[in-house]
């Protein structure tokens, strides 16, 4: 592997549809050899199957839940740099190349901005929304890169959180360093939004953002979502 590589962690759970494609698009939009981590949930799909049979990445599997998943995948990473991308999410040509350049100029952490597949009104709003650098605007769609120091000295994702872990190290990370917004966008997919209705879906995330945002339990947000979010 070369000396200039980033560690790339992706948490999984029935993603089969996903794998092919994603890990191919990896290896394609990148400059350098980077190390890909799958770190499986507990799929039931033939995930886990196909993982065991393909080359090209590093394969873990642990209990489900996103943090833990991705922990574990940064507990094994073996660069200075980690990268979190979910499994329905591409980021953009060169991007590892875009992450060592940020990092090589003393940035810590940083995302991208956001682009969906669709190109209903409220889902280009929150793509806009995603340039500005405000803790409000982040999400774990957008990809996250950071020091691997940074991530211990934070000690990671809180496991407590079985939704919005993200948003809740993001706002740790803003609390103690500067945050880092490229102006390029990954490309999410838009299948939940249509699956739940683009509208539906907004505001039901909307609630659970405020609820987290207000300090209510991790516990009191999954319930909510599990209950409204299919």
């Amino acid at each position: 592997m070369n000396s200039e590589y980033i560690s790339i962690i992706v948490p999984v759970l029935n993603e089969f549809d996903q794998l092919e494609g994603l890990i191919n698009s990896l290896k394609e939009l990148s400059v350098f050899e980077n190390e890909i981590i799958i770190v499986d949930g507990g799929s039931e799909d033939g995930s886990v199957e196909w993982l065991k049979n393909n080359k090209g990445y590093t394969y873990i599997q642990t209990n489900k839940g996103k943090a833990h998943q991705q922990n574990e995948g940064a507990r094994i990473a073996k660069s200075p740099i980690l990268y979190f991308l979910h499994a329905d999410t591409l980021p953009p040509n060169n991007f590892d190349k875009l992450i060592l350049n940020t990092v090589s100029q003393s940035k810590k952490v940083g995302s991208f901005r956001l682009k969906f597949s669709d190109s209903h009104w409220a889902l280009n709003f929150a793509a806009f929304s995603s340039k500005y650098n405000n803790r409000f605007c982040r999400g774990g769609d957008q990809s996250l890169f950071i020091l691997k120091e940074l991530f211990d000295e934070l000690k990671g994702f809180d496991e407590n959180y079985l939704i919005c872990e993200d948003g809740e190290l993001i706002d740790r990370i803003y609390k103690q360093t500067s945050f880092c917004v490229l102006p390029y966008d990954v490309l999410t997919s838009a299948r939940r939004f249509k699956e739940n209705g683009v509208l539906r879906l907004q505001f039901h995330f909307t609630i659970i953002h405020i609820m987290r945002v207000i300090g209510m339990a991790p516990e009191r947000l999954y319930s909510y979502y599990s209950k409204f979010v299919k």
